[in-house]
């Protein structure tokens, strides 16, 4: 009879498991977001004896950024969670976890261009050279609404692969990448792209961390306190720091960084949810870029 219902509390137990489910990337080579999804298990593994089991998985077809938001969006969808960064429309329409899962390294942008166009960028040293060259984005990303508020031309197109088609075809200059995504990216378009290249001396530095949403409703209310409290745990173990580290030297290598032009700009898409008070959760690359510590930043 014990055994029985020890069977049974175990059966209720596991049938209570709360389940995660994130969106797979458009593009099956894309591995831009496996770091965040192995750091969120990581984070509800950290506080299991609290709050109980979990199941994380990907929604078994490819999703893309608009239909991803939608879905998490309506409390009821086949997605539950996604990774991004952060903007005012974001955080209004979903429930953020303000905690910057890559320390904001995000916000450190690089460009991927055509191998002809270095020559000319190679002379830019002021912002508004810069705003001679064209820059394609998705409409949804939040850099883009950063780089329409600061003035700079733009070529919108939602399809992610299509923007790596478009400037191979030379409807746009720039293809504005996070400094930890760009090696990768360069890697998975290489073969088919060849005249790709990531341009050598520019870097756009904003504020720009990107944060677990989930829905805006009781049940996403309850996965937003278990993340943030596992997300915690894992910072005072030194499980994030050790997670962060192994991730941004993996991102980094191959990226020249040192002796780059830095422009620093603002961020008016960030809210006052961003914890801009604690330096622990913001990267500096200091030390990467050391042949420009001490110097004025380009403007």
């Amino acid at each position: 009879m014990v055994f029985l219902l020890l069977f049974a509390a175990r059966s209720v137990f596991a049938q209570g498991a709360t389940s995660f489910v994130y969106p797979a990337p458009e593009n099956p080579d894309d591995q831009r977001h496996t770091y965040y999804w192995e750091l969120l298990d990581a984070a509800l593994a950290a506080n299991q004896d609290r709050f109980g089991p979990y199941h994380l998985s990907a929604y078994d077809a490819p999703m893309n950024y608009s239909r991803a938001i939608a879905e998490v969006e309506t409390g009821k969808g086949r997605v539950n969670i996604v990774a991004r960064a952060t903007n005012l429309d974001l955080e209004r329409r979903l429930l953020p976890i303000s905690i910057p899962l890559d320390k904001g390294l995000l916000g450190f942008r690089i460009f991927m261009i055509r191998k002809e166009s270095q020559a000319a960028l190679s002379k830019v040293h002021k912002l508004d050279e810069l705003k001679h060259f064209r820059q394609g984005m998705s409409p949804q990303w939040t850099d883009a609404r950063i780089m329409a508020q600061l003035g700079f031309p733009l070529e919108l197109q939602e399809n992610y692969e299509n923007l790596f088609r478009m400037l191979t075809a030379k409807r746009f200059d720039l293809l504005s990448r996070g400094i930890n995504e760009v090696g990768a990216e360069l890697k998975a378009h290489a073969d088919a792209m060849p005249e790709l290249v990531v341009e050598k001396d520019l870097l756009l530095h904003y504020p720009m961390p990107r944060y677990f949403f989930v829905p805006r409703t009781e049940a996403g209310r309850q996965m937003a306190h278990r993340i943030e409290d596992g997300l915690m745990r894992l910072r005072r173990s030194g499980e994030f720091e050790r997670r962060y580290q192994a991730y941004k030297k993996a991102v980094l290598a191959g990226v020249h960084i040192t002796g780059r032009r830095v422009f620093e700009l603002g961020n008016p898409e960030l809210s006052a949810l961003a914890p801009l008070d604690d330096p622990y959760w913001w990267e500096t690359l200091h030390a990467e870029l050391k042949d420009t510590v001490g110097k004025s930043p380009a403007r």
